[in-house]
């Protein structure tokens, strides 16, 4: 690692435009990835997330703005980005007639990684892809899922500081998309990791930070938990209780002053009925809430926690980010 590689950030990314013959595919998009950082960016179809993960790899040009990988700007060093940068697109195109430790063999040359290294280094993308047993199938006759683990072994191959994967568990069974998200969990801390994906619950699951990208603009960024309070602002409750419902809103304020309660009229035959609490408050609050309804003489017959998925999230700032466009 140089001296420029130390002192910087994995990605950073500045005022990044992208046009096709007068229509703007990637309008004015900036942000910055640590290094060691798994990072999920999310968007509809068509909001520029395939072309910003091209133009981050150094395969499409920028119409203006800028971007380094580890210190390099890419428009300018490409061979040095080619050296720092594993991409995988969406659809990895792969040789459907190699096998697969031949094509490793193949790619580690291209990737410059020493024959003295390469034969141990591909043994171990395959113990950790999960593909020593295959090893010596044909490309052609593999399955969606170990295609897959192909072109993350590939990507890993030369241990590059940043990974970039567009979709990369698009078209697997669930089985699949959990070994993929175990192994791209894997490598946090080692790598800077970007993903791509549609499929929300593994991105939450899977990423340190989320960037969400509407209309070619980044639209939210944070961690899930932060993007939470800040586009949703509210956790919700649902206790179903009995007791002196009178004294609930005295109650539930010990635990959070702020806290609203909304009371259904119906009560069951044994006199429960069900409370919804919102709060604004992320931190767990369930067993504070347990504990002084059962002091308060409550009967407490379940309490679940409500908390707002990212896919709450990412409909809420895409939906607000479209309110804005129409507005102008």
């Amino acid at each position: 690692m140089t001296l420029l590689e130390q002192n910087k950030p994995a990605i950073e990314v500045s005022h990044l435009v992208k046009t096709f013959s007068g229509v703007t595919a990637v309008n004015d998009v900036s942000f910055t990835v640590e290094k060691g950082e798994i990072i999920g960016f999310l968007g509809p179809n068509g909001a520029g997330k395939s072309t910003t993960m091209r133009m981050l790899t150094g395969y499409m040009p920028a119409t203006s703005g800028s971007i380094s990988i580890c210190g390099f700007p890419v428009a300018t060093q490409s061979e040095e980005i080619k050296r720092r940068v594993g991409y995988m697109p969406e659809n990895n195109p792969l040789p459907e007639d190699m096998r697969i430790s031949e094509y490793l063999y193949y790619r580690g040359r291209l990737k410059e990684v020493p024959r003295s290294k390469l034969g141990s280094r591909i043994d171990e993308v395959l113990e950790v892809c999960d593909l020593k047993r295959v090893r010596h199938r044909i490309i052609g006759q593999l399955s969606k899922g170990f295609r897959q683990r192909v072109g993350i072994a590939e990507a890993i191959l030369a241990e590059p500081p940043v990974i970039i994967m567009d979709e990369p568990t698009i078209g697997l069974d669930p089985h699949q998309i959990i070994i993929v998200r175990d192994l791209i969990a894997s490598l946090r801390g080692r790598m800077t990791v970007i993903i791509s994906s549609h499929i929300l619950p593994e991105i939450e699951m899977t990423c340190d930070r989320v960037l969400i990208i509407n209309q070619g603009r980044v639209v939210a960024q944070g961690t899930p938990a932060a993007l939470r309070r800040e586009i949703l602002g509210h956790v919700r409750y649902e206790i179903i209780i009995s007791g002196d419902f009178s004294s609930l809103n005295r109650v539930v304020s010990l635990v959070d002053p702020n806290i609203t309660v909304a009371l259904q009229d119906e009560t069951d035959a044994e006199g429960f009925k069900t409370v919804v609490l919102t709060t604004d408050k992320d931190e767990e609050l369930g067993e504070v809430l347990l504990k002084k309804l059962i002091e308060a003489h409550f009967r407490v017959r379940s309490l679940n926690r409500q908390r707002p998925t990212l896919e709450d999230v990412f409909l809420a700032a895409t939906r607000r980010s479209w309110d804005v466009i129409d507005k102008k």
